[in-house]
């Protein structure tokens, strides 16, 4: 037991430190911040994340240290170079007191110009970085030129189109109004076209009614499709030809009114004249019915 807690001791002993280092970084950053640090608990999970961002930040600081420690030193270093360069000039009566206005203004704006360019080395490249940049500069210039003619010629372009559209639009809204007036007049037009139709439906199935009432009435008096116009030509005919044979019976039997009253010849005339009409009436219907059923 004694060797074992002995051994336990070192990790419990190195967590304890971790977690006081962490608390302590947590409240000079608050401190810093001028505020008390809250009170929390720490679990493994936390620490190690505090731990972390603990860990990031410090390396940060250090960086930042170093850059700032290099930004003081180039300050001082151009602090001192420009106390140098004005004793220079003071030596040769240019002085910022000797300048005249427009002198200091022409130096303020080739200052201006050079932190613009990022010309920093004045004394190495004071022509050839200046020109370097100007040269920039003009390329970027004429690069944006050209973008904004590009842009100029897209916008004519889509402006055109634009007109267009909206010139679309209202030969689309004529159009439609046009055709809204034109409506009323094609619903007046086929309200009366559906008003004809139904007064042709109705005859038309007053028609449909009749022809069935025809057909069944042709049906009733034994026509068949075989009666055409040329049979019942044919049927007159024959109905002329026996009036033509039958009128001079009829004509001998008017005749006969005029003879005496002899009552044995008259049976006998009479008699003779019934059988010839019963002949002709006969012979008739043979004719008639020859022509209804001409297959037969």
């Amino acid at each position: 037991m004694r060797d074992h807690a002995s051994l336990s001791n070192p990790a419990a002993s190195g967590e304890g430190s971790r977690v006081a280092d962490l608390k302590a970084w947590i409240a000079a950053q608050f401190e810093v911040a001028g505020k008390d640090a809250p009170a929390f608990e720490l679990t493994p999970a936390s620490a190690s994340h505090l731990q972390a961002i603990a860990t990031a930040s410090q390396a940060r600081t250090r960086a930042t240290t170093i850059v700032a420690a290099d930004f003081r030193q180039k300050a001082a270093e151009y602090r001192s170079q420009a106390a140098r360069i004005r004793e220079i000039l003071e030596s040769v009566g240019l002085a910022r007191e000797n300048l005249s206005a427009s002198a200091v203004a022409s130096a303020q704006v080739l200052a201006n110009v050079a932190n613009l360019l990022n010309t920093r080395d004045t004394e190495m490249s004071r022509q050839v970085f200046f020109l370097v940049a100007m040269a920039d500069i003009s390329l970027r210039k004429t690069d944006v030129e050209e973008k904004r003619s590009k842009v100029q010629k897209e916008s004519k372009v889509l402006l055109e189109y634009t007109r267009k559209a909206i010139a679309r639009l209202t030969y689309l809204k004529r159009t439609l109004a046009q055709l809204e007036d034109d409506m009323a007049g094609c619903d007046a037009q086929m309200r009366h076209w559906q008003t004809n139709l139904s007064i042709m439906v109705s005859k038309e199935r007053q028609y449909m009614q009749q022809h069935t009432n025809c057909k069944a009435l042709l049906k009733r008096v034994g026509y068949t499709p075989e009666v055409s116009h040329g049979v019942l030509m044919e049927m007159a005919e024959h109905k002329k030809d026996l009036e033509k044979k039958t009128r001079p019976i009829l004509d001998t039997l008017r005749s006969y009114q005029d003879l005496p009253p002899d009552k044995a010849l008259a049976a006998l005339a009479i008699e003779d004249k019934r059988r010839q009409y019963s002949a002709a009436e006969k012979y008739l219907e043979e004719v008639l019915q020859s022509a209804l059923n001409p297959t037969e």
